[in-house]
């Protein structure tokens, strides 16, 4: 199955939620693979990126998010956990990690302990190249508001808010990934 008949598969019903989710979905995409051109050393698995990238955001549909046409029942901050287990039930294991690991900058098993996240507590941090690179390359949409691109300084500020590490491991990425 293509990212797109993924898309469509769950998508189908929702017009509104499906036109935001590709529109977010090829804005990090188009990040991830100008990241990975500029970076060759990286060896980065350019097809997975545009796989993960389309995907990432795959279980938004099951979450509590009208401002976003989210109609579900699941806190918004569980839309990877649900993607990661729809596309895993579909054999896509890759993508699905993509999809668990790309909240924030990861969120590690102390921290969604400590916070009393809405997420099984466990590891969600991005192990990959290419969990690094999409969970990267996230940060600079929302779909909230597609039509802006933050910045740096913007995306850092904004990570800060939730504390230093996820903070420090953007600007790590950003200093591995830059444009």
């Amino acid at each position: 199955m293509s990212p797109l008949e993924v898309i469509d598969k769950y998508y189908a019903d929702n017009e509104n939620l499906r036109k935001l989710l590709l529109v977010h979905s090829w804005q990090v995409a188009t990040r991830a693979l100008l990241c990975a051109a500029r970076h060759p050393q990286l060896d980065i698995d350019r097809r997975l990126v545009l796989s993960g990238a389309l995907l990432h955001d795959i279980g938004i549909f099951e979450t509590d998010a009208p401002s976003i046409y989210c109609y579900g029942k699941e806190p918004y901050l569980m839309h990877g956990f649900v993607g990661a287990r729809l596309l895993r039930q579909i054999g896509l294991e890759s993508e699905a990690r993509i999809c668990e690991r790309h909240t924030g900058a990861g969120l590690s098993e102390e921290t969604v302990r400590k916070a009393g996240l809405d997420v099984p507590a466990k590891n969600y941090l991005p192990e990959t190249i290419e969990e690094k690179l999409i969970c990267y390359a996230d940060k600079f949409y929302s779909k909230s508001r597609p039509a802006v691109s933050l910045s740096v300084q913007q995306v850092y500020e904004g990570l800060l808010r939730f504390g230093a590490d996820g903070a420090n491991r953007f600007m790590e990425w950003h200093r591995m990934f830059a444009l």
